[in-house]
């Protein structure tokens, strides 16, 4: 990091944006009849180390990828052992292009692709629109410009870490310089929605260099950060060295957490589901759609779907997906535990007599006594019938969630 940028000063005033009070906007009222399209974009200019999402480098292959994606979405015949046409009628109220690494798409792919969707689904005029990008983006300017063009209201930026000892650690390319340039690209051609990843756990990170990530964060007004702890996936080059690295321990992993979760508070951000903070109710409204067991269909080699009480997803073999192969069933979804633990991963949690009520269940003596267990040890609220995990209670949420789920 630059020394100016490391002595910047910092004021509550710099980090606010206006309205941030907490609040629940329209959009994140919706029930989970709201539909959501997830685009995997499944390329990279290189692969980072801790990486375990499927990707190639192969770039000669995004014109083929570009033609399947359309041809799906104007045919569904990869999906159609778990879809009916009836799909295309379902208010599409947002719209993600995940990786991999979208940003490498040609800018006018962004419109052909949106185009694409809006003649084949009943897209939101209001839809949230979100591609991810790298801060290495090449050819920031034009890419926005045109990405805005097309409809895209939302940037996410894998910004990951604020100190060059970290991104490093990382094997991330790039600079906090980077990130600050990319954010200004994003504002100039009109997007205001922005968030940013950041990681927890990264080799020889400390409180203070988290603070100083998340400083860097804030200074450039997101409207939404998410905070992810390092997790080691087998495979994986970072997994081959993890005995030769400064890793903090799950101790440690957990005080960054909660560091996070104070300060973040501090600065006027809602801590609305266990990874996501944001300003002012500007939630991530087609991962919140997951969260509320809401219906979504993914297209691309290793994306998921769920649809009509069925998850399914592509196999992870671009291959594959550009032969036409169909998507593999998973297993059944929405039932009571999937739809309970998925509510508990959000600070609204579950409203229980609704929830019960639904699922036709009745909780007996020995739920209430393990929520109150639970509720003693700082780990869970009941208010009012509704039960909430604490920022302590997120950190061991499986847990928790398992108990609960045995005793009810």
């Amino acid at each position: 990091m630059k020394k100016e940028e490391t002595k910047r000063k910092t004021s509550e005033e710099q980090f606010r944006i206006p309205n941030s009070e907490f609040r629940i906007s329209n959009a994140e009222r919706r029930t989970p009849s709201a539909f959501g399209l997830y685009f995997h974009v499944p390329f990279c200019a290189a692969k980072c180390p801790y990486c375990d999402f499927y990707s190639g480098r192969d770039l000669s292959l995004i014109p083929a990828y570009v033609g399947a994606v359309k041809d799906e979405l104007a045919t569904l015949r990869r999906v159609s052992p778990f879809v009916t046409e009836d799909v295309r009628e379902r208010e599409t109220a947002s719209v993600y292009f995940g990786g991999g690494t979208p940003g490498l798409l040609p800018p006018e792919t962004l419109d052909e692709l949106l185009r694409c969707v809006r003649a084949h689904f009943n897209v939101d005029p209001n839809a949230e629109i979100t591609v991810e990008v790298n801060p290495t983006l090449k050819n920031r300017e034009a890419f926005f410009a045109s990405a805005a063009a097309a409809g895209v209201n939302r940037i996410s930026v894998g910004m990951q870490s604020a100190v060059e000892a970290e991104l490093k650690a990382l094997g991330r390319r790039g600079s906090p310089s980077d990130v600050a340039e990319t954010v200004r690209a994003v504002r100039a051609a009109g997007i205001g929605d922005i968030s940013l990843d950041i990681m927890l756990g990264i080799p020889g990170q400390t409180p203070e260099t988290l603070r100083t990530s998340l400083d860097h964060a804030l200074s450039l007004l997101p409207t939404h950060l998410s905070i992810y702890i390092l997790k080691l996936e087998e495979g994986t080059p970072l997994y081959a060295r993890r005995n030769r690295l400064d890793l903090p321990d799950e101790d440690a992993a957990a005080d960054l957490y909660l560091f996070a979760c104070r300060y973040l508070a501090e600065k006027g951000m809602r801590h609305y589901e266990i990874s996501n903070f944001c300003f002012g109710g500007r939630v991530g409204r087609h991962n919140l759609n997951y969260w509320r067991c809401g219906e979504y269909l993914g297209i691309g080699p290793a994306a998921h779907s769920y649809v009509d009480g069925k998850r399914f997803f592509f196999p992870r073999d671009l291959d594959a997906f550009l032969a036409g192969e169909k998507a593999v069933f998973d297993a059944p979804g929405g039932d009571s535990e999937e739809v309970f633990m998925l509510a508990l991963r959000t600070d609204t949690g579950v409203d229980l007599p609704a929830f019960t009520s639904r699922f036709g269940l009745t909780p007996g003596r020995g739920f209430y006594e393990t929520a109150a267990a639970f509720e003693k040890n700082g780990l869970l609220v009941n208010g009012g019938g509704t039960l909430r995990l604490t920022d302590k209670g997120f950190l061991v949420s499986n847990s928790i969630i398992a108990a609960l789920l045995a005793a009810l």
